[in-house]
């Protein structure tokens, strides 16, 4: 049997701010409850607290280095000490490197790309599936990036470093394999973003940076005309987790169109009989 809403909980990765956080808020506000855990942006920690304790719903705020695998371990822990089950994983961790903000990679660049974004994530999953497949009716989502199809490409060169699209692109095969491992108890999808605010988008440094020209090229090569808002990534989520219980190991590419922008269709020719 599915729990209960409000016996849920769900683990959001890089809650702090931007994705993770408004991830964590529509949960919470839907009844599930939700362990937060952030490392960075201390600064941010405030506003939320002060958000998550106005919705209302049972949630605990942790704070630990997945880079580290033993304080990966602890974070699934701690989580199902104080909730007492998981339910839900959103596997939102990476570091991005936006050449226009970073220049060339230095070798430090690329580990930690390589760290945050695959690593952390495979020893969070690795702690937590032993509990959701206790839980029988649970659900892995992997946040991954356009980066790993299209690369340091056309306009998005001044967005995506060569090590983190290939970071990127190794989240598919994690999201298949562990697919696999988990049935049936288990889905684990993958939602791949393109230009969403606070990823990539506006509300970031490297989206400052950039010139209107190349910001309007960005836009103009996303079918639909424009960046990605929190809430399309939100309802996206909640189709995955609630909307999709026969789908798994799959990829749900959030991105506008973009990865389709930048190859036009001819008209089509009279031919010749």
């Amino acid at each position: 049997m599915t729990a209960r809403q409000e016996e849920r909980v769900a683990l959001v990765l890089g809650a702090i701010k931007g994705i993770g956080k408004a991830i964590g808020l529509d949960l919470a506000h839907r009844g599930i409850r939700v362990g937060l855990n952030y490392f960075d942006w201390e600064e941010s920690l405030p506003q939320m607290q002060a958000d998550f304790a106005a919705v209302g719903t049972a949630h605990a705020i942790f704070r630990h280095d997945l880079t580290d695998g033993h304080a990966a371990r602890q974070l699934v822990r701690d989580t199902v000490q104080h909730f007492g089950r998981l339910d839900i994983l959103i596997n939102n961790i990476e570091r991005g490197g936006w050449p226009i903000v970073h220049g060339p990679y230095r070798p430090e660049q690329w580990d930690m790309e390589l760290a945050t974004t695959l690593r952390a994530k495979r020893w969070v999953f690795d702690a937590a599936l032993p509990h959701l497949k206790a839980s029988g009716r649970s659900v892995v989502i992997n946040f991954s990036s356009i980066a790993g199809i299209v690369g340091r490409s056309g306009p998005a060169s001044l967005v995506f470093n060569d090590g983190y699209a290939a970071a990127q692109r190794g989240i598919r095969a994690l999201t298949e394999t562990w697919a696999r491992m988990a049935a049936p108890e288990v889905r684990v999808n993958e939602i791949m973003l393109g230009l969403v605010e606070t990823r990539h988008g506006p509300e970031t440094r490297g989206w400052g940076l950039l010139d209107a020209q190349q910001r309007d090229a960005l836009i103009q090569h996303t079918l639909v005309g424009r960046t990605g808002r929190l809430e399309d990534v939100t309802k996206a989520v909640w189709f995955v987790l609630n909307d999709a219980p026969f789908m798994t190991g799959s990829v749900v590419r959030l991105d506008g169109g973009y990865v389709l922008g930048g190859a036009a269709v001819a008209p089509m020719p009279s031919g010749v009989l």
